[in-house]
């Protein structure tokens, strides 16, 4: 069986990454996988003010599936909240199905 869930990803700066797991957990989502990311975008100055020339200047993305909208939202808002003034941080979120129902 299927289940459609809520597929939130976070691209952030890798020295966020233990925060935001822990602001993840704290809004009450089960689980999440977290790879090293790389790309160019608008800002490709770092809240340093230094290129990325280290593994500690790298990109995280962060995939979470939760059951409701409202806990992806719950999740987008606290990351906005305290981190998108000062971070360079994306955000997205699409509906996907999940092919484990029992896990959301």
């Amino acid at each position: 069986m299927s289940q459609q869930v809520w597929k939130l990803v976070i691209v952030a700066e890798e020295i966020l990454s233990k925060k935001l797991i822990k602001l993840i957990k704290e809004a009450g989502a089960t689980g999440y996988t977290v790879v090293a990311a790389g790309g160019e975008g608008s800002r490709n100055v770092r809240s340093t003010g230094e290129p990325s020339v280290s593994h500690t200047l790298s990109n995280v993305k962060i995939e979470i599936l939760v059951g409701s909208r409202e806990l992806a939202d719950k999740i987008i808002h606290e990351v906005e909240r305290k981190y998108y003034a000062d971070y360079s941080i994306i955000t997205y979120i699409s509906q996907v199905e999940a092919l484990r129902d029992h896990k959301f």
